[in-house]
């Protein structure tokens, strides 16, 4: 007993927040004029400021409380000297009326003429590797969840949301903004409504908050409350080191009622269809209804969802035996993803970094292979509960003829509560009503914990277990994972198991019947004096799986070494020597089949990354080893973007694989490029153009995108897939699968 007694409070010791009460220590608030007070452990205090006259919002900064109210300034360092004062002055202002709080912002500049700007697209991830300036606000102020807005000096701008300190830059809200220059560099205002956020009951409010300028042209990363160069790209969502904003008073959020109609035609051809549709012309009305229940808990409706206005997936080339991976790029999915996370494991975004599985995959609903399953309904509420996060979901999909899905539902409960400073625990439930087998029902249950101590030292774990008709036994699985991430040194320690059984249908596996155990070290010491190089990485990994009956299937042993360059270029070399096991024979492209047996690769990589700052980005690569029974030579571009100017860009990739086996010889191509082309931040045309060589397709998706109104929105879209079996010719165009030709209009009403 005494041990346990000794370990809770060792825990609780290195949880333990500043002061009592579970809240950061406060440095005395300011007193106007002054808006910004410090005090010597480095707490920073921030106070709003009431308007009494209206603030036009055109980005000048010429109204009267900018003259009569000191602004909050001081900035530090996070890159490239932590802890010193910023080289570029900054200056914000927080303020607010009965509708809006707004930021007013001033970014001086010594060389404005060398700035990188080069991205207007709301949204769009080039905006963060632009001049900018981005703040955060943890309305609830729990220390570790916010809001977070972004913009630069020609208008492009992003929102998103901060969960548990982990930023997702697919939520929008309502906002507006204006932006504008003077002789010392660019300004910009934000007016961010009341009813666009979520906060605690009540009219006089505390929330955390903190601001980050990016001085790209010279790699700069300053903060307005100092975080360690640990954290330099994402420093900013670190809400238990930001500061505390007082002095708001906020409406009551009433009704906080938002409707959202839309109306859509299309035009579509579809020769995989049976029968064939040939210029089919079709029209469809459907409507999302968001209300706030409470002031923390916020319920969405939806009827006839319709997602036809949503980017393509991007081509990928499998030369494994495991699942590809696509991420969510649906609205509707897309808000507080990381309240649905489990285990550690975040859901819908990027290429999972762990074969660890996610339990709620939201690609499952209403997609299935590559076809669009109707979503007939659905209904969701999220939010917060005192120290609890409550989210539930229930969706019910029509029928899909040419994939066989029939009429399902599905459903998902998710409650996380927070305990000690940064930790939570939780529990996760979902349900599909039919099976993709279609023979029963399928459920999963889980339960996970996420423990943070310090600053940089992290734990999570799961155990979940699924049941699905007609299979039974080895449907359990666990994961433990400790990481410390600090910017000199760096341990990762993972566990995992899967069973052969383990079948989370509203969920993503890439590979059952596994026990992972693995674990990285990192070294990254700075150089004091260099003008060329910022940091270097030596890091060394193992990765070891085996089946539950004991067999080695894959054994991954990697060294790599990284520079990074002041300017923000970075070069990468790694060496792996790896084992896999085949436990079955494997198709790995027409034609050729491998064997059942061991084989034993080794692989050299060398990557450069071009930084941002320059008129062409992106990483080449070229990777060449041997690969089961023979060898493999990679060469590729990704990331690439080519400024044209500030408002053309384009961004191509391409990736070539030539394998030669003893069973066979192949060639994969992959080649794409996105264009864009803003005509103001409001307003942008977008194409997407693909030639996949696995697969024989060749793809575009062309989209004009315009928010009429902020939240309303007018899309034209233009789909079209060509088989290209045949090969590619000048005598030969390509065989037409299908096309579509699509408008789409939505309004947003709020009350």
């Amino acid at each position: 007993m005494l041990r346990v007694s000794a370990l809770l409070a060792l825990c609780a010791l290195l949880n333990a927040p500043a002061s009592v009460a579970g809240q950061t220590a406060l440095a005395p608030a300011p007193v106007f004029p002054q808006t910004i007070s410090r005090d010597e452990a480095g707490h920073v205090v921030v106070r709003a400021i009431p308007l009494t006259a209206p603030l036009k919002l055109d980005g000048k900064l010429d109204e009267a409380i900018y003259r009569e109210m000191l602004p909050a300034s001081d900035f530090v360092q996070t890159e490239p000297k932590e802890g010193v004062p910023a080289t570029e002055k900054t200056e914000i202002w927080i303020l607010y009326d009965h509708d809006n709080v707004y930021v007013g912002a001033r970014m001086w500049e010594s060389h404005p003429e060398r700035m990188v700007v080069n991205e207007m697209r709301r949204d769009s991830p080039n905006v963060f590797q632009n001049e900018q300036l981005a703040i955060v606000f943890d309305t609830f102020y729990d220390r570790r969840n916010a809001v977070g807005f972004s913009i630069n000096p020609i208008g492009g701008r992003q929102d998103g949301q901060i969960t548990n300190e982990k930023w997702n830059r697919d939520w929008n809200t309502v906002f507006d903004f204006g932006v504008g220059t003077f002789d010392g560099g660019w300004t910009a205002e934000l007016a961010i409504p009341f009813k666009s956020l979520r906060y605690r009951p009540g009219a006089a409010q505390i929330w955390g908050m903190n601001a980050r300028r990016v001085n790209k042209w010279k790699n700069e990363y300053s903060h307005l409350a100092p975080v360690p160069s640990a954290g330099a790209g994402s420093g900013l969502y670190r809400m238990s080191l930001a500061a505390t904003l007082v002095g708001l008073d906020v409406p009551s959020g009433s009704k906080n009622l938002e409707i959202k109609p839309y109306a859509i035609s299309d035009l579509t051809t579809d020769r995989n269809a049976s029968p064939r549709i040939s210029n089919d012309v079709g029209g469809d009305l459907g409507v999302d209804v968001k209300y706030g229940v409470t002031q923390n808990l916020t319920a969405d409706f939806t009827y006839n969802t319709d997602f036809a206005q949503v980017e393509a997936d991007e081509q990928q080339v499998n030369l494994t035996r495991f699942s590809l991976f696509f991420p969510e790029k649906r609205e509707f999915f897309l808000e507080n993803p990381g309240l649905f996370a489990f285990g550690g494991v975040a859901v819908n975004s990027g290429q999972p970094t762990s074969d660890a599985p996610m339990l709620f995959y939201s690609r499952r609903i209403g997609l299935n292979q590559g076809r669009v399953v109707p979503l007939t309904a659905g209904g969701r509420l999220t939010g917060r509960v005192g120290r609890y996060a409550i989210g539930l979901m229930n969706i019910q999909t029509g029928d899909e003829t040419v994939s066989r899905s029939p009429s399902t539902n599905f459903s998902l409960v998710r409650v996380k509560r927070d305990i000690l400073r940064k930790s939570s625990i939780g529990l996760i439930a979902t349900g599909r009503s039919i099976n993709s087998s279609g023979s029963g029902s399928n459920s999963v249950l889980g339960v996970d914990g996420a423990f943070s101590f310090f600053q940089n030292l992290f734990f999570d774990t799961y155990w979940a277990r699924t049941r699905t008709t007609g299979r039974s036994g080895d449907d359990a699985s666990y994961r433990g994972a400790l990481s410390y991430a600090g910017d000199r040194y760096g341990v990762e320690l993972e566990r995992l198991a899967v069973g052969n059984n383990f079948n989370p249908e509203v969920g993503f596996v890439r590979r059952y019947d596994m026990r992972q155990s693995s674990g990285a070290l990192r070294f990254s010491p700075r150089p004091k004096a260099s003008k060329l190089v910022r940091k270097y990485s030596y890091q060394g990994s193992i990765n070891y799986v085996e089946n539950r009956a004991g067999r080695l299937e894959t054994r991954d042993d990697e060294g790599r070494f990284d520079i990074e360059f002041q300017n923000s270029d970075r070069f990468t070399a790694s060496y792996v020597d790896s084992y896999e096991f085949l436990p079955r024979p494997f198709r790995i492209t027409s034609g050729i089949t491998l064997p059942v047996r061991g084989y034993d690769s080794s692989k050299v990589r060398l990557a450069h990354t071009l930084g941002t700052q320059r008129v062409m980005s992106g990483t080449a690569a070229v990777e060449y080893g041997s690969f089961y029974s023979g060898h493999r030579l990679a060469v590729g571009l990704s990331s690439g973007r080519l400024k044209v100017t500030s408002q053309f860009s384009l961004e191509p990739t391409y990736s070539i694989n030539q394998v030669d086996l003893v069973e066979g010889s192949f060639t994969t191509q992959l080649l794409g490029s996105r264009i864009y082309y803003s005509m103001t931040p409001l307003m942008f045309a977008s194409a997407l153009l693909q030639y996949n060589s696995t697969n024989h397709l060749m793809s575009a998706n062309a989209r004009l995108r315009w928010e009429y109104a902020p939240g309303s929105e007018l899309f034209v879209v233009y789909n079209e897939e060509r088989d290209t079996l045949g090969g590619l010719a000048p005598s030969r165009y390509p065989e037409l699968a299908n096309r579509s030709f699509i408008v789409k209009i939505n309004r947003l009403l709020r009350f």
